[in-house]
């Protein structure tokens, strides 16, 4: 059953944008491979850059809806948003003829 999509064009550009970046891609891939989540602190561990680069990339993340985090503590945790990514692909389907 074809689900309809409810994304506008002005959101799924924001999404684009935010999926253009080679190190935002490898922070989705490395929230995707932790299963669960990912602290942002292990994200520092992962990925070679310095913390106010990861944190400029968390931040164009979570504004575009791609990841979603809670606070535990001092901690702060990501989550991969699934449902705004299937959103994305319909959106991306729905331009195909």
């Amino acid at each position: 059953m074809l689900q309809l999509c409810h994304m506008d064009a002005k959101k799924a550009e924001k999404i684009s944008k935010a999926l253009a970046d080679p190190n935002r891609l490898t922070i989705l891939k490395e929230i995707k491979k932790s299963k669960q989540c990912l602290y942002c602190v292990d994200l520092n561990e992962i990925i070679n850059l310095a913390q106010p680069s990861i944190a400029h990339h968390l931040k164009l993340l979570l504004e575009s809806e791609l990841v979603t985090s809670d606070k535990v503590g001092r901690n702060v945790r990501y989550y991969l948003n699934n449902k705004l990514m299937d959103e994305y692909i319909r959106f991306i389907e729905g331009l195909k003829v």
